[in-house]
């Protein structure tokens, strides 16, 4: 069971997907004395997590910001400073505005240049309206979704808040982490304590976690994901300005404006269908040095060959083949295929149709691909 199951404070907005799975593992509990910057009372790593399973939130808003550095190649639509496109979220420097009056009424708002996205929930109701394109989404949940459902903003997903950054981080306790706690520090303003997780294997590509906590509140004012061989985090959310008054229900009351397409959104029918000859991905291992498993031929043998101007041809296939062509190639006693690197993940695309990502050295993709 997640340590935060049962955290109010910090479950009013929940992932709905497993992007930071890269995170898991957990806290081996441990007594640390704080620094005294700013000024704080000692508390070890286990009044912390106390601190943070009984916190209570009525009522929060502020603004966020959110940083990722992942080493992701450049690919149109991803990154950017400005863009309110959620896929954005994926890299580059966000600000984001966010408000929760309880479990069922949230609203995030990716601010960029040009206009904004938002994502709402107000009870049953969830929106997203993009404003740049005056377009919004609408759909209904059922009671199967009432007691945990709640607007994500990130694809994939990536947390958009230190609250959600957290859920996922903490989502275990076991010996796979250290946890200490760190230098006290002042975050939008409040004083906080840092709670730092590193994990005992060295085949992970992290370095350390740290989670500032509100002095006084008990919630996450600012996530950080540091890898290995740097001081300078991969990926940061913070508040640059916290509010712990309940926001006006208007916040959470949409009406689209004059002009607004609006469309509902069709309830999936069980889980997604799969292309074809694709099979559902699997974990292997747990903790800190998990690895994300899939097999899918359509990728089977398709940067085997030379790539040149014939092949790049503008179609899906031939962008496919140019992209994975680029690539490293590396061999083993596992077979031969293609390494994608970036500064939180390894990914191993091998010649007959497997995907292997995990935020490890390549020699963990290595041993898991051989016994695949």
């Amino acid at each position: 069971m997640s340590v935060l199951q049962t955290r109010p404070a910090l479950r009013w907005l929940v992932p709905t997907g497993a992007a930071l799975a890269i995170l898991g593992g957990g806290a081996a509990v441990g007594t640390f004395a704080s620094a005294a910057e700013p000024n704080l009372p000692e508390r070890s790593a286990a009044q912390l997590l106390v601190d943070l399973q009984t916190a209570r939130l009525d009522g929060l808003s502020g603004t966020v910001i959110k940083r990722a550095d992942l080493g992701l190649p450049s690919l149109p639509g991803i990154g950017g400073r400005g863009s309110a496109e959620l896929t954005s979220l994926v890299s580059g420097t966000h600000t984001l505005r966010v408000w929760h009056a309880g479990p069922d009424r949230t609203r995030i708002a990716l601010l960029g240049t040009l206009g904004e996205t938002d994502v709402i929930r107000n009870g049953k109701d969830v929106w997203v309206w993009d404003s740049q394109a005056n377009r919004a989404e609408h759909s209904t949940l059922d009671h199967s979704d009432l007691d945990h459902a709640g607007p994500t903003a990130g694809p994939g997903h990536l947390p958009v808040t230190p609250q959600e950054a957290a859920e996922q981080a903490l989502a275990a306790v076991d010996p796979s982490t250290r946890v200490r706690v760190g230098r006290s520090a002042s975050i939008a303003g409040r004083d906080a304590y840092e709670l730092v997780l590193e994990p005992r294997d060295a085949t992970s590509l992290v370095d350390r976690i740290t989670i500032a906590i509100d002095a006084v509140e008990h919630v996450p004012l600012r996530f950080q994901v540091v890898p290995e061989g740097t001081s300078k985090p991969a990926f940061e959310v913070a508040f640059t300005r916290i509010d712990f008054e309940r926001p006006d229900p208007a916040q959470f009351a949409f009406n689209p404006p004059p002009g607004t397409v609006v469309t509902e959104a069709a309830r999936p029918e069980g889980r997604p269908a799969l292309p074809i000859g694709v099979e559902r991905p699997t974990v292997v291992g747990s903790g800190w040095t998990s690895v994300l498993v899939a097999k899918v031929p359509q990728l089977a043998g398709i940067a085997e060959s030379e790539t040149d101007d014939t092949e790049t041809d503008g179609t899906e296939a031939g962008l496919l083949r140019g992209l994975l062509g680029g690539l490293p190639e590396v061999t083993g006693e596992w077979g031969s295929g293609r390494l994608v690197t970036g500064k939180l993940f390894t990914a191993l695309l091998t010649d007959d149709g497997r995907v292997l990502v995990g935020a490890v050295r390549p020699e963990r993709l290595y041993e898991v691909a051989q016994d695949r």
